[in-house]
């Protein structure tokens, strides 16, 4: 405490103004504090600080335009998306629809195919039946003309029978076929 109170009393003693370190720092304050202002440090540092903001605010100006057009572009590709989707839809109900009109035509196709056939297959067995009928009619002919023909030999004798019998199994012939 003494110390304390001893060095309070010198400091109470009038010190000069010029020996008290305050006074100093107070002047070397406010040089610097001159110096800055004609040097134009604060206008040069606000400067710096404008130009800075300006910076920022351009590049986030540029960053908001950036943005809206990729959400722009976002909205368009999903609008071309939900098209292409559409797209791919009606093609594949096109196709569907497609198919099942050619497994319908290709049906009705068979169909008429298969009764031409039917009716062709009718057509070529009624032929075959005519002409084994035909076959069988004009072979029974052929026998009755030759059954006839013996027949009528045996029966008949003489030259007016051979000329009778000839005669009429040519006759005979022209008139069954």
């Amino acid at each position: 405490m003494f110390i304390s109170t001893a060095y309070a009393a010198d400091a109470a003693h009038s010190v000069s103004t010029f020996e008290d370190p305050s006074f100093w720092v107070a002047v070397a304050f406010l040089m610097f504090i001159g110096l800055m202002v004609y040097l134009k440090i604060p206008g040069k540092l606000t400067g710096a600080l404008d130009a800075r903001a300006d910076r920022i605010r351009d590049e986030l100006e540029e960053a908001k335009r950036l943005r809206e057009e990729a959400q722009a572009l976002y909205a368009d590709y999903q609008r071309k998306a939900e098209e292409a989707q559409r797209d791919a839809e009606a093609i594949v109900a096109h196709a569907r629809e497609e198919s099942a009109r050619l497994a319908e035509k290709m049906r009705a196709d068979l169909e008429a195919a298969l009764e031409r056939r039917k009716v062709q297959a009718e057509q070529k067995i009624a032929q075959a039946e005519q002409q084994a009928i035909d076959d069988v009619r004009n072979r029974a002919v052929d026998i009755a003309t030759v059954a006839a023909a013996t027949l009528l030999k045996e029966q008949m004798q003489g030259d007016a029978g051979t000329a009778l019998i000839d005669g009429s199994i040519g006759d005979i012939g022209k008139h069954l076929h």
